[in-house]
């Protein structure tokens, strides 16, 4: 069993890996078949290397280097791609070459107030110091150095109210993607009436539906991701969670169109070839559709929102519901996806009787 400071780990492929520091700061690893096996290369190669390591001669560069060397295979693409993007980005441009041990609770509190005056949402802020915390606690558990972050306190988050559509708006839009039907507009009442994410729906392909059963399954999700010196590339990963990987039942009526347009199991529903199309293009279409029919611009992410909030006001238990949003809690829908009209809240309250 590792212990505290070994800087040993079992790998998602089974091996187990021990690093090690050279004298150049740089750093190796050793893998075997066991926990065992590595410690006993550990003990037989540290005594030649540097074998005081304190967090004083180090830089939060070097240290974040470590991290991401550490975290590459163990966390999906896009997460590793999100999580360099925003330490190249925001935390090494004003950090990187400070010795770890020389920052301050007062200096990081400082550069959060910076990024928030520069503009940046508290949200986003929020979410670039989380990445310093990770790192942190990584270092703090593998080397034992204090965790500097863990008092950090991070900016508090305002949550929006999410602008949905009435009824008789999303009518309208329906009835616009009827009288105006084609693959783009077939995706976007698929996620109005499915709750599938933007990433998902340019992801899904007609092997995908099982047109007997009227099923659909989320099995991929295509993403734009941040790469080395912060280009982006688009890739066809996994969805978000493990729980997002999900069977969604299709409403006749959708099931129905799907069979107008059915093609080649291997091309994608949205581009109609084997190249998928990416969410901002998708997002820029939404937005065009949205303008033909003379609505008020909202998010493609809205359709989730407002799928959630008609199913629970139709009657679905929650737990049906946050298993077809891919969810693994019931808190996350009722928290993030259910949102009460003005009118549904005249309704319930119309319930109470007066009573002497």
């Amino acid at each position: 069993m590792a212990r505290r400071g070994e800087n040993i780990y079992k790998r998602k492929d089974g091996r187990w890996e021990g690093r090690y520091r050279l004298e150049t700061a740089k750093y190796r690893s050793v893998y075997g078949k066991t926990y065992h096996e590595v410690k006993t290369k550990l003990a037989q190669i540290r005594p030649i290397s540097s074998s005081s390591v304190t967090s004083g001669n180090l830089t939060v560069r070097v240290l974040f280097e470590e991290w991401l060397t550490a975290i590459q295979l163990r966390v999906k693409e896009s997460t590793f791609a999100n999580y360099r993007m925003k330490a190249e980005k925001h935390i090494l441009p004003e950090f990187g070459d400070l010795l770890y041990d020389s920052l301050t609770v007062k200096m990081l509190h400082s550069f959060i107030s910076d990024k928030i005056r520069a503009g940046l949402s508290a949200k986003y802020v929020s979410d670039i110091i989380i990445v310093f915390k990770c790192m942190a606690k990584y270092i703090s558990k593998v080397h034992g150095f204090r965790n500097i972050l863990a008092d950090v306190v991070l900016p508090k988050v305002t949550k929006k109210e999410m602008k949905l559509f009435s009824d008789s708006q999303q009518s309208a839009l329906c009835k616009y993607l009827m009288n105006n039907m084609d693959p783009t507009a077939l995706c976007v009442l698929i996620s109005l009436y499915t709750g599938l994410r933007v990433g998902e729906i340019c992801g899904l392909m007609w092997s995908d539906i099982n047109f007997q059963k009227s099923i659909l399954t989320v099995r991929r999700a295509v993403q734009r991701i941040h790469d080395k010196n912060n280009k982006t590339r688009i890739i066809i990963g996994t969805p978000k969670s493990r729980s997002s990987c999900r069977t969604i039942p299709i409403p006749v009526f959708i099931i129905k169109l799907l069979r107008k347009f059915r093609s080649n199991e291997n091309f994608f529903i949205l581009s109609g070839n084997t190249i998928p199309i990416e969410p901002r293009t998708l997002q820029r279409r939404f937005k065009t559709i949205l303008s033909k029919a003379e609505l008020s611009s909202v998010s493609y992410h809205c359709l989730r929102h407002m799928f959630a909030t008609n199913c629970i006001s139709a009657g679905f238990d929650v737990k049906t519901l946050s298993e077809i949003l891919g969810h693994s809690s019931v808190e996350t829908t009722l928290n993030r996806y259910v949102h009460s009209s003005i009118e549904r809240k005249t309704e319930c309250m119309n319930l109470l009787r007066f009573t002497v």
